[in-house]
């Protein structure tokens, strides 16, 4: 009798070990979700967030759950402001016990938000801010990358440009973004030369006195003349406006999001590379991404959708493999080296500095009047093999 009663007070004690850790294995994983609701690159942000919802709709079938557990996203809005972003992850590290952050959508945003994700010692997943001291020399081992970095569009966009006799002004914004996409693009030119580097506010809207600038330093010159342009929001196409063409000058620059693209139907012929357009890639993924946004909103997703669906696409891949596991050191043992399927294809995290390896795409704008955009045609995806991506964390 003795034994039965000390048996069955050991099974109680053993069920009563078990149930808390059932319950915490039943609880909601939490996601904080930090992007530019507002501010200067709202359109951006807004994507991301529609991309995000619509990857977690498809990578868990609808039923938004992982492994027996619910997912429950929390939205904050950083406004494209650096220390807002910073308190707004500590907050949801810190009160609203997230297991893990994605976002920001600009790099100086992502910049102060590092530290706080070493401090809490919680994954931050970027998407879709580019500089690439986010997995440079500010990256930390908390730190993932679903976004292309400066160093992966650069190095498509030489592929476009990266010819003898080509002389090129690059013109970008006066932030981390700008400053990071053209040290990247200088590094991966080994043929064509760059011969000035011109640098404007943000928030530039009058482009005359800076495209005076990149005219005196071009006109001169023999040979293929080029102004490359890395931007993030506005229209910085209004240089063409200076009658570019009457000094033999070309405008080059990467993909953006459809609105932008608009006036990339004055520049037919133009090549570039872009990190998506929803008519390129032939996957699964992205058909399903492209008619979810099509049944929602009666468009074809953009830059960024495709983006935050990647961001969706990684974590759920993580959880499944950790059976919805949400320990810190264990998501980063197994999303060290993953390879998890987006609308772009397959993307692999570089165990090194946690950057995505994906494809870009080298385009030629085509002008159809089916579109309100400059059509970019593929002329070759580069895949990621084909791109000698830098690792730059010094890790």
């Amino acid at each position: 009798m003795q034994r039965r009663t000390t048996l069955a007070l050991a099974t109680l004690a053993a069920a009563a070990l078990v149930t808390p850790l059932a319950l915490a294995q039943a609880k909601d994983v939490k996601l904080a979700l930090i992007y530019s609701k507002t501010g200067p690159l709202e359109a951006y942000g807004k994507q991301t967030a529609t991309g995000f919802r619509m990857g977690l709709e498809y990578a868990t079938g609808g039923t938004m759950t992982v492994a027996g557990r619910k997912i429950t996203v929390i939205e904050k809005d950083d406004q494209g402001k650096p220390d807002l972003g910073k308190s707004l992850l500590a907050a949801a590290y810190g009160d609203d016990k997230v297991d893990l952050a994605v976002g920001p959508t600009a790099s100086p945003v992502a910049l102060a938000m590092l530290p706080v994700a070493e401090e809490y010692k919680k994954i931050l997943l970027v998407e879709p801010a580019v500089a690439d001291s986010i997995t440079g020399e500010k990256w930390n081992r908390y730190i993932f990358r679903t976004g292309r970095n400066s160093s992966q569009d650069a190095i498509a966009n030489a592929v476009a440009l990266d010819k003898e006799g080509v002389s090129i002004v690059t013109m970008a914004q006066d932030s981390a973004f700008g400053r990071d996409g053209v040290k990247a693009f200088r590094n991966a030119l080994k043929k064509a030369k760059i011969v000035h580097e011109e640098y404007l506010p943000p928030a530039t809207t009058d482009f005359t006195a800076g495209g005076q600038r990149m005219i005196d330093k071009l006109k001169g010159l023999p040979g293929r003349k080029v102004i490359f342009i890395i931007w993030a929001g506005g229209n910085p196409f209004k240089i063409a406006d200076l009658d570019l063409k009457r000094y033999g000058i070309e405008i080059a620059t990467g993909g953006n999001i459809l609105p932008a693209m608009t006036a990339y139907k004055q520049f037919p012929g133009m090549e570039g590379a872009a990190y998506y357009y929803f008519g390129i890639p032939k996957n699964p993924v992205n058909e399903a991404l492209v008619s979810m946004h099509y049944r929602e909103f009666k468009t074809p997703p953009d830059f960024f959708t495709a983006g935050g669906f990647a961001a969706a696409m990684a974590v759920v891949t993580a959880l499944q493999k950790t059976n919805g596991d949400t320990d810190t050191e264990k998501l980063i043992r197994t999303m060290e080296g993953m390879s998890f399927d987006t609308p772009k294809g397959k993307m692999t995290f570089r165990k090194e500095d946690h950057q995505a390896m994906q494809s870009m795409y080298h385009f030629r704008i085509k002008v159809d009047p089916a579109f309100a955009w400059g059509v970019p045609e593929l002329i070759h995806e580069i895949k990621p093999e084909e791109m000698n991506v830098p690792i730059l964390n010094k890790r």
